[in-house]
């Protein structure tokens, strides 16, 4: 499912000539390597930020603090933030990708195998997030819900790319 997800939007990616980036937190960088695998994606994947940690996500993708101390880092505003900071600091994409999540195990009531995605894109010099999902993960191991996030993240950029409008 994961690499068939990276093949489809390689195949979106070059056809509409769109470059991407990506930032991920609870996937640890899965996705961009699932999309790495496609020969040829270096025209199009800018590249990803594995902000795994809250002060990462702070200095790299600026993050706010108040926010993540208010929501914590598996929320709206904080995949929102993910999403715009890295496109923000890519010039060169047109659009993003973040997620952020719980796969447990140890994760707080309520959140166990919660992931939120946000996607984001560039008119000229606005960064605007166009969505963000929240998903339940179906499956109850680590490693197989970090395959079936990092494929919904290349699900939900594809389908925000293909959008009319």
């Amino acid at each position: 499912m994961l690499h068939d997800e990276a093949r489809k939007l390689a195949d979106v990616l070059a056809k509409r000539r769109i470059r991407v980036v990506l930032a991920e937190s609870c996937t640890a960088g899965l996705a961009s390597a699932a999309l790495a695998q496609v020969p040829g994606i270096s025209q199009w994947h800018c590249g990803a930020a594995v902000t795994y940690r809250e002060a990462t996500k702070q200095a790299w993708l600026d993050v706010s603090s108040s926010d993540l101390a208010q929501y914590t880092a598996v929320s709206d505003p904080v995949a929102r933030q993910m999403a715009v900071g890295v496109l923000s600091k890519t010039p060169e994409a047109e659009f993003a990708a973040s997620i952020t999540g719980h796969l447990g195990p140890n994760a707080p009531k309520g959140f166990d195998g919660i992931a939120l995605i946000a996607v984001a894109s560039r008119t000229g010099v606005c960064v605007n997030v166009l969505d963000v999902h929240r998903i339940a993960l179906r499956s109850s191991g680590r490693i197989d819900r970090q395959n079936e996030a990092a494929a919904a993240v290349l699900r939900h950029l594809r389908q925000a790319i293909q959008s009319p409008g």
